[in-house]
């Protein structure tokens, strides 16, 4: 990890309150301009960090940076040291063709359990049926990779069913609306679209064995619906404004992953 990562990773562990250079120089075993330039790093990266005379650095409030780091400081304690354990295991990337495609080649690669693949943006998003799925900037857009042996079922609607589930108990705890499932995979809010769910496996052909899952998610989450297309729009709606969430898409992805990972 390099020194800006773990930089990160104390100010988001850390972010209801100030910490001088010195200190977090003193915790991380890194020299105070280590700790200067990476904080200059981030900065250019698009964090807003406050700097305070006499009490030290910390994130502002209006971070909506999607950061592994960002993502782990939400998770639940059972989860925390898992993600924390290997750098792969949270993959973030500005734009991808699709998530689940990227996390489809993890699985054959040997990725392990629960291991997350996020985008910001999709070029080449797919729903059902191998139908399009619209995949522009402002939405959360996230794969789980599952085995088989972490699963208490392999019957494809139970899964996609209890994913959605717990996209909409996320939801509900962190915004206070809770969408509604239909049929299975698809998520609403006021009769609008929110979330598009799809679920895919890899199986050993001689037996025919799951050798495993991944879970897709693709939520409008700060969207322009404006901006979509003519077909889309009239039946889609997004989870916040643009530029009005309440809550950042770090604390949406680690609630969904609480939820997920922690189910099996």
């Amino acid at each position: 990890m390099s020194s800006k990562d773990k930089v990160l990773e104390f100010l988001e562990n850390n972010k209801d309150s100030y910490t001088s250079g010195e200190a977090i120089a003193t915790s991380l075993g890194l020299s105070r301009n280590a700790i200067w330039k990476s904080i200059n790093e981030l900065r250019k990266a698009g964090y807003a960090i406050d700097a305070v005379s006499n009490k030290g650095y910390k994130l502002a409030d209006n971070n909506d940076i999607l950061s592994a780091a960002g993502i782990i400081s939400y998770l639940d304690d059972s989860l925390k040291d898992f993600y924390q354990s290997g750098d792969d295991l949270i993959r973030i990337y500005d734009n991808t063709t699709s998530t689940n495609r990227l996390a489809k080649e993890a699985a054959i690669a040997g990725a392990v359990h629960g291991t997350v693949i996020i985008a910001k943006e999709q070029s080449a998003g797919r729903g059902r049926k191998d139908h399009s799925f619209y995949s522009p900037d402002g939405g959360l857009y996230m794969s789980i990779l599952l085995k088989p042996e972490h699963l208490s079922t392999l019957e494809p609607d139970a899964i996609t069913t209890l994913t959605g589930n717990a996209v909409c108990d996320a939801i509900e705890t962190l915004v206070g609306v809770r969408p509604r499932i239909k049929p299975i995979n698809d998520l609403f809010i006021d009769d609008k679209k929110i979330c598009g769910i799809l679920t895919e496996a890899g199986t050993e052909f001689e037996t025919g064995d799951v050798q495993w899952i991944v879970v897709g998610i693709g939520i409008n989450f700060d969207s322009d619906i404006s901006a979509f297309p003519t077909d889309i729009k009239k039946t889609a709606t997004s989870l916040f404004a643009p530029g009005k969430n309440t809550i950042t898409k770090n604390q949406l992805a680690a609630a969904i992953m609480n939820k997920i990972v922690n189910y099996t």
